[in-house]
């Protein structure tokens, strides 16, 4: 989305007599106000202001008077998303007010059963309802104090659900620190909001995609990877998903609420995402209009709907009309149908990825389906095809319902032929090596080793020139095709002599000079990405891009990182046994070795840069920080420790030079205690680093 106004900051004249502490807390005031106005336009009224790039400069800006001025930083500004060491568990909150589930309906006979039941409930008294869209979600409570987010929890039992605080702020469209809204003369401060935490279809797919590349099991659909995402201990993995929320409920008891449909515009106005479909109905006949509308529309909306909600409008007569069991008698789901279609399964083929997963996909005779044609279709794995027990010819069932990714969910016993036999995983990959393949024990997938495997090739080479990893601009798929079948690159390492091919390059079909200067320029440029970009491009298995940057960070070059033991890799906080036998793998193979060769004296990056120490006062110290700090984040603590030559650990041990302790530090203080670790409190560690 292009944001269309340039930042404009202003300053007062004042500013020019205040010391320079005064000028930076005006500055920072400032920029969380620009900030925050800026996040309203983009999530809320989805009309951006500023440009990416301008946005990015205010933060970054912002992040760095944070940083030289801690004792400024405050829980609600911009920059404290995300923060901490994962949790050890979640801990429970209890409902002010139940979150009751809905009552669902599957046809329009029921709906007009529920609109009698609400006119008789009613006494024949005028009402209207609002429809909403139904977000294929996970249902969430927020919870404001002053202002500002207190707590986010799940739904759990309806009475009782997760602490998922530290997630809900990982999510840039949920206010920190809401808008100043007054209702009445009285300022809404203290309410609570509840909503639907979703991900857009881009972005599922998009993450099913990396991780398919990854030779790691897909999710299912964006519901289940919400859910689970949302469940992480760690809010930094949170961050690395692009969730959503829409907001459709506000209870407080500051001031008078006196309909549903008036309570979306105050959410709007207080900084919440709210649904763009909200609508008013005067009867039941306009309630069925939405949902034909909508039930034609749903599959080219950029996100999962599963049907529609229902609610009397006036919170006078939802109180009058009450509840039943744990539902509302004032409110009701109605429910799509799955989109579903049967068609003929004519093969099973293989395709193989950059790290040789070779995945078994359903040949379809094509048929249309929520908006589209439908032509193949993931089986996953040999286990998922003999579950449904699958043979070619069959009739088979394509579901759309509540995926994103057409999947196969079922066949017609029915319909099969009597001679047809059962489908078997092949011996061999389908390349024209035909390398066996193998199958781990304790996985589900099937392996082509070979590294000359043509597809693997392909997949590795667009993986290694894509834009998170090395960012060659003119390497793009058809370009990595072409290339590949003409014989120029077969490793990743022989995209960095393409120049000797420039010759052949320009004889080809559609090639001109400057086509081919392009390609070498963005290969020349790419040979100054840093060390953990190029640790992401080489695809190591399981090292996404996360693992790659604190791998990087922790060894500094590739040639430590050849010389590392196992136990030195899962020491680093995050980095597992199976990431770092990976790792260890891949540096003990003479393919790969002889490719990282050829890159490093193509000139590429193989060291991370080193980072200027302010000083080396911390040199040989260990700290381990826990609980929570006034004053900063653990994130710049631990960066003011190694700034000035010290080490950040994540586990207490007797090699533990200080353990410092925030505000209700757990079993990290208490094992510190047990082995007699000394223990700084904030007041006492703020001096040892000059504040």
């Amino acid at each position: 989305m292009v944001r269309c106004r340039p930042a404009i900051a202003t300053t007062n004249i004042m500013t020019l007599f205040d010391t320079p502490e005064q000028q930076a807390e005006q500055r920072i005031q400032e920029l969380r106000e620009l900030i925050r106005k800026y996040d309203y336009a983009y999530y809320v009224d989805a009309h951006p202001l500023v440009g990416d790039r301008e946005y990015d400069a205010l933060f970054k800006e912002l992040q760095d008077l944070e940083r030289e001025h801690p004792f400024l930083v405050t829980t609600d500004s911009p920059t404290q998303r995300v923060g901490g060491e994962p949790l050890k568990e979640f801990r429970q909150i209890t409902h002010a007010i139940p979150m009751l589930s809905l009552g669902n309906t599957y046809s329009r006979e029921e709906v007009t059963d529920f609109d009698r039941r609400v006119k008789e409930g009613l006494e024949g008294a005028d009402f209207k309802y609002v429809t909403e869209l139904k977000y294929d979600g996970v249902a969430i409570s927020l919870a404001y104090r002053n202002g500002v987010l207190e707590t986010g929890a799940t739904r759990g039992d309806g009475f009782t659900g997760d602490d998922i605080t530290h997630n809900i702020k990982t999510i840039s469209s949920i206010p920190l620190k809401v808008r100043d809204v007054v209702v009445e003369g009285v300022p809404l401060l203290n309410f609570e909001v509840r909503g639907e935490a979703f991900m857009l279809n881009d972005d599922f797919v998009r993450l099913n995609q990396e991780r398919e590349e990854a030779g790691e099991k897909t999710y299912a659909n964006p519901r289940n990877l919400t859910a689970g995402t949302l469940k992480q201990l760690d809010a930094r993995e949170v961050a690395k998903r692009p969730l959503q929320m829409v907001c459709y409920y506000l209870f407080t008891t500051e001031v008078k609420l006196t309909h549903h449909s008036k309570n979306i515009d105050l959410l709007k106005q207080l900084g919440f995402p709210v649904g763009n479909a909200t609508r008013v109905c005067s009867g039941v006949d306009e309630v069925f209009e939405f949902i034909n509308e909508y039930e034609n529309q749903r599959e080219q909306l950029p996100f999962m709907i599963d049907g529609i909600v229902l609610k009397v409008d006036a919170l006078r007569q939802q109180d009058e009309l009450g509840f039943v069991a744990r539902s509302p008698r004032w409110a009701i789901a109605y429910k799509y149908e799955a989109q579903k279609a049967l068609t003929r399964l004519n093969d099973i083929t293989l395709q193989v990825g950059r790290t040789g997963v070779a995945t078994p996909v359903a040949e379809l005779q094509p048929v249309f389906l929520a908006g589209s044609t439908i032509s193949r279709a993931t089986l996953h794995n040999a286990d998922y095809i003999a579950e449904l027990d699958l043979r070619i010819g069959d009739m088979v069932v394509i579901e759309k319902g509540g995926e994103v990714i057409p999947k196969v969910s079922g066949v017609d016993i029915n319909q099969r032929a009597p001679e047809a036999q059962q489908w078997r995983f092949p011996h061999t990959c389908p390349c024209h090596l035909q390398t066996p393949l193998h199958r781990p024990e304790g996985e589900a997938n099937y392996y082509c080793d070979s590294a000359a495997c043509p597809w693997q090739i392909r997949r590795r080479i667009e993986h290694f020139a894509s834009r998170k990893a090395m960012d060659i601009e003119g390497l793009g798929e058809k370009v990595v095709d072409l290339l590949v079948t003409k014989g120029y690159i077969n490793t990743v390492a022989d995209v960095y002599y393409l120049h000797e091919h420039r010759d052949e390059l320009r004889g080809l079909e559609g090639w001109g000079e400057k086509s081919v200067q392009k390609l070498l320029d963005g290969v020349e440029a790419s040979k100054q990405q840093p060390f953990s970009r190029v640790l992401f491009a080489l695809g190591v298995r399981f090292v996404g891009e996360g693992a790659a940057k604190l791998l990087a960070k922790n060894f500094g070059s590739f040639d430590a990182l050849q010389n590392a033991t196992l136990e030195q890799l899962t020491s680093v906080n995050e980095i597992g046994k199976r990431i770092a036998q990976s790792v260890i793998d891949f540096c003990n193979d003479e393919q790969e070795l002889l490719t990282v060769a050829r890159m490093k004296q193509a000139g590429v990056q193989f060291e991370q840069e080193i980072v200027a120490l302010q000083s080396n006062e911390f040199a040989g110290m260990t700290f381990v920080l826990t609980g929570e700090l006034q004053s900063m984040t653990r994130t710049q603590a631990g960066e003011m420790i190694e700034q000035r030559g010290g080490k950040v650990s994540s586990s207490v041990s007797k090699k533990t030079t200080y353990v410092v302790a925030g505000e209700s530090a757990g079993s990290k203080l208490t094992k510190a205690q047990e082995l007699g670790v000394s223990i700084l409190t904030e007041e006492q560690f703020l001096p040892m680093i000059g504040l």
